[in-house]
């Protein structure tokens, strides 16, 4: 059972803009540790991955698909993607509460999830122990991102109460839906994590805006890649745009950053190259914001406005036992917790 939150000072952050060691999964975790080693060597007490970081992001990928067709070498691309990705529970997700626990630290990694052969992109935590507490799962996958992932669903919406503060993460563009910024923000959340592909200056009103309206702490994590980091033509296609790409061109410029819940940049946007980017986070300013505007509070109107959030698995399976009483098994390609 995790500690209840009380009373803190500061929280010392820290959001990792790095890229992934593309279909090498093994070398990405060691690339893991070495930079939550660096972090912690800094004193962080919580350390935030970007989007997909462990098992890659097929940024400028079409997977070889069209509407009605799927190629050869894009079947194989996923068959590498998949090979790629981490089961939960499993021995990867094991090692990275090992690094949890030998660093002390509280660890959210973004991560290309594996179950049976449906993939998702899921967030997973770690408690500075080195437990596993939990993860979530990418509701709304955008455009081609649809093709090669599924969709998570309301029982993986997690918020931990955690002696740092109420700790819980939304990925890149579902931070653009207010019904779930909204159910995240019911759920208490303080330390608001956004790991994050988007590198477009667009992001920076889009985190500041979420900080201001949630009364939180908003730590996005980005990649900062190259064309070298991904496979070389013709094994890896930049679609539309490899023949301008030599092997430095940037591919995905970070922008990783730490806001306030008053909106002020703590720390970042980064967009020279990998880095760590840290801020210590007073925790004691959430309430001097809310005294201003609660959204789920009292600046709320429940007699207006309400959401009923479906926090249940959705199964595409329902067994029925011998007895007559039904049993939900997650299967292949469903939800499971």
């Amino acid at each position: 059972m995790q500690a209840k939150s009380t009373i803190r000072d500061t929280v010392r952050a820290t959001v990792v803009q790095a890229s992934t060691v593309m279909f090498d999964t093994p070398a990405t975790l060691d690339k893991a540790d070495r930079l939550l080693a660096e972090a912690a060597a800094n004193g962080s007490q919580l350390v935030v991955f970007p989007e997909a970081f462990v098992g890659g992001y097929l940024r400028g990928s079409t997977s070889g698909s069209t509407i009605g067709n799927r190629t050869p070498q894009g079947r194989d691309e996923f068959r590498k993607y998949h090979a790629s990705a981490i089961p939960i529970p499993g021995p990867e997700v094991d090692q990275l509460a090992a690094m949890a626990g030998k660093y002390k630290v509280y660890l959210v990694m973004g991560v290309i999830e594996r179950d049976g052969y449906t993939l998702y992109c899921t967030v997973v935590f770690f408690d500075l122990q080195g437990g596993y507490l939990g993860k979530h799962r990418k509701l709304m996958p955008t455009s081609v991102e649809r093709i090669v992932w599924g969709y998570g669903d309301g029982s993986t919406m997690p918020v931990f109460d955690t002696p740092l503060g109420k700790l819980g993460a939304v990925i890149c563009w579902e931070n653009r839906m207010p019904l779930l910024r909204t159910a995240m923000y019911s759920k208490g959340i303080e330390i608001y994590c956004a790991p994050t592909a988007d590198d477009w200056d667009s992001w920076q009103a889009t985190m500041a805006h979420i900080a201001v309206e949630g009364g939180c702490f908003v730590l996005s994590a980005n990649q900062f890649c190259r064309r070298k980091d991904y496979p070389p033509s013709p094994e890896y296609l930049f679609t539309g745009m490899e023949e301008e790409l030599e092997p430095d061109s940037v591919v995905c410029k970070g922008g990783s950053v730490i806001i306030s819940p008053s909106g002020t940049v703590l720390a970042g946007p980064n967009y020279s190259g990998e880095a760590l980017i840290s801020a210590d986070l007073d925790l004691a300013e959430i309430a001097r914001v809310k005294f201003d505007f609660d959204v789920v509070g009292h600046y709320a109107r429940p007699d207006v406005f309400s959401l009923i959030v479906k926090d249940h698995p959705m199964n595409p399976v329902t067994f029925m036992s011998s007895t007559g009483a039904e049993s939900e098994k997650p299967v292949a390609g469903g939800s499971g917790r």
